[in-house]
Parts: structure tokens; sequence; C-alpha cells
């Protein structure tokens, strides 16, 4: 079996860019991987098409070569670019070598550890009385993991104001109340989305009760493990961190030194299964369990599904989008995985167990699309 074509479709869904790969062999076997860097995915496509002029008449099933030879080829080797662009490439050959054996990709993995993946809920409502009772309704949903977000999204079309100091003061302050009336039982965390400093996050923390949260999610950017080293040394809350990290040369300062408690590897960002399964062992080594990214399509969802199953250090997968409303992919992916239980089920299938209607989106446009822009109150510009 060889690799005969490898495609890239960068196209507009509802309300982002998706960015697929498809990978095509002369056996009529094929797969589907998806990449997550939201926002550059023209880079990510210009990634993809020049691996395919060296990966065509290649043996699909060699996946780990192919992908050493994919990551060391350009000699400026890793980069959130091209290791987005490897994952989708990855993620791709894995379904196409399970399907061609007639097992699901954890097979290909090692086998599944488990049969449901435990999911946590995400509230995006304000920090005041909407976040008390959203945080309410998603428990009698019976959600026991819930994630706040900082209450202030931003707006892709217009310039928005961040003040640090206020959100923290209000963060803090709601996020005490939603803790008594969720009650002890219930994990709850919050996403600050890096747009805190080490002593903002130090400040946040101090202003809540000891057990108000159980996690805070990368609450400062990543490129320094030395500042989260500072921010460790005056938090004693479990940190979550690691969806922006693309391997496992990044992780390792996170994980070797006791920087993050959950790791949040992206599948679709960081390589795609084989470097994947290589940073949930890193992290098995050091007790920390795996909080994957899954902010993507159906076909993210369903790699993550399988990523999940086959490790051993698992905690919970992010349930996508917030409101966990997928509809709108019903005309472009076929057999997406459904929520049952407040879980995602692992699909017993051939390759991921699910595909896409190749038909329905090789037309489509792609939207050229930026994050929301905040700024501080002087002006400057801060993390969205």
């Amino acid at each position: 079996m060889r690799i005969t074509n490898i495609k890239a479709y960068g196209f507009w869904a509802g309300f982002r860019n998706v960015c697929l790969v498809k990978v095509e062999t002369d056996e009529g076997f094929y797969g589907w991987g998806e990449s997550g860097l939201s926002g550059r995915e023209k880079a990510v496509m210009g990634a993809v098409e020049h691996f395919r002029e060296f990966l065509i008449g290649k043996n699909p099933t060699n996946i780990n070569a192919l992908w050493q030879e994919i990551y060391r080829s350009q000699y400026f080797e890793g980069g959130r670019v091209l290791a987005a662009a490897i994952a989708a490439v990855d993620i791709a050959l894995h379904d196409l070598v399970a399907k061609s054996l007639n097992i699901p990709v954890y097979q290909l993995l090692g086998g599944k550890q488990r049969d449901r993946i435990p999911l946590f809920a995400t509230t995006v409502a304000p920090m005041g009385p909407e976040l008390v009772d959203d945080v309410l309704r998603l428990k009698n949903e019976g959600w026991q993991v819930i994630r706040t977000t900082t209450g202030q999204l931003g707006d892709a079309e217009k310039p928005e104001l961040f003040d640090p100091r206020k959100s923290i003061n209000q963060a803090a302050t709601w996020l005490t109340k939603a803790r008594a009336a969720l009650g002890p039982e219930i994990t709850l965390g919050i996403d600050y989305h890096h747009r805190l400093s080490v002593p903002e996050t130090v400040s946040f923390i101090q202003r809540m009760p000891v057990g108000t949260i159980d996690f805070i999610e990368e609450p400062i950017r990543n490129e320094s493990p030395t500042a989260y080293q500072a921010l460790r040394k005056m938090c004693d809350i479990p940190l979550a961190i690691g969806e922006e990290l693309t391997d496992k040369w990044d992780f390792a300062p996170y994980t070797e030194t006791g920087l993050t408690n959950f790791g949040r590897v992206d599948i679709c960002n960081a390589g795609g299964f084989t470097e994947s399964m290589k940073i949930a062992a890193l992290c098995e080594l050091h007790y920390i369990d795996m909080m994957p990214h899954n902010p993507l399509s159906p076909i993210c969802a369903a790699a993550s599904i399988h990523y999940c199953a086959a490790i051993p250090n698992m905690a919970w997968l992010e349930l996508p989008p917030y409101d966990g409303d997928l509809t709108d992919y019903d005309r472009y992916f076929v057999n997406r995985p459904e929520v049952i239980n407040n879980a995602f089920n692992v699909s017993n299938l051939p390759g991921l167990g699910i595909d896409v209607n190749e038909d329905e989106i090789k037309d489509l446009t792609f939207k050229y699309w930026e994050a929301p822009r905040l700024f501080k109150s002087d002006g400057s510009y801060t993390n969205w």
C-alpha cells in the first residue's frame, strides 16, 4: 500500500474555520485528520502541501518513521505551524491504517483502557448572578466537573477593554458564590486563557477561600517555564497547562519540575497520536493525568476519544463546543461522536469511527478570521 495523494481542506463551518487533511492510497483506503491551529489555517495547509511532495509513494503503515521524516526533514524543526500540520497527517495515517486492518484506532495505540470518556462542561456565563445560575444548571444536568471562563469572550468584530485587576476581583467574588451554591462535591475550575501575570494570578487565588476552585487553567502564557516556577511557589491550586505546547520537549519542563497537575494536550496541535502518546507517557511518569484540549470539529473529538481510551492517566476530556451543540456539523461529518450521559462512548468501528462528506466540503469557502482583540485601559494590547 502506498500514499497517492494528500489533500488539505480549509473551510468555514458555522462559527469557525475547520482545517482537515485527507490521506489517500492506491488500495482505496483513506484517512482523515485535523489541524488545531485556529486562525492560521492557511499556514498549516501550505505546510501540508510541502509534506505531500515527499510523502507520495511512501508506505502509510510506517507511521512512526514518517513522523520522524516529516519532523526532521525541514532542518528547522518544530514550531506550532509545523506541529499542527504533522498532527493532521499523523491522525489521518492512524485512521487510514486502522481502516485497512478493520480495527479501531485505539487498537493501534495498544488497546482501550476504558469504555467511556468522562467529559467536563464549560460555562461562558459572565461573572455575576448568571454564573451561579449556569453552574447550577450544569449540576442539575449531571455534570460533575465544571469549568468557567473569565466571562469575557471578546468580539472578533471590534476591540474590547480587559482590566485584569477588575477581572480577578469579579472572578474571585463570583466563584466563591458559585462554590457556595454548588456545594463541595462538584469539581470547579477556571480557564484564565493566559490573560494574567504571575502577581495577578497570586492575587486572584488569595482572594478566595481555600477549596473554592479545584484547578486554574493557563493563567499566564507558557513561553517561560521559569515564570510558572515562580507562580508554583506562591500558588497552592492545581494548574492545568499544555494546550499551546506542541511536543514532548515543550512539555518536559512542565512535567519534570512539577509545574502542571493536568496535561492539557491538544492532539491536533501536538503532533497527532504519535507525539501525544509520548506526552501522556511523560506525564504518567510524574503522576499527571491528562485533560485534553478538544475545541475543534468532530474529527478532533473522535481522535481525542481514541487517545483517551488508550492512555492510563486520564482525567477528563473537554466537551466541544461550550454549549455542547454540534448539529451544524451533521451535513459535513458522518457518524460524529455524541454525548451520552455526560460522556463519550468509545467507538468500536474501524479507524476513527467517523467519516467526512467530501462532496459537501470541497467547494466551501475559507473565511479569514482573527481572534478577538483585547486592550488594557492604557491602550496596550493584551492576550485574548
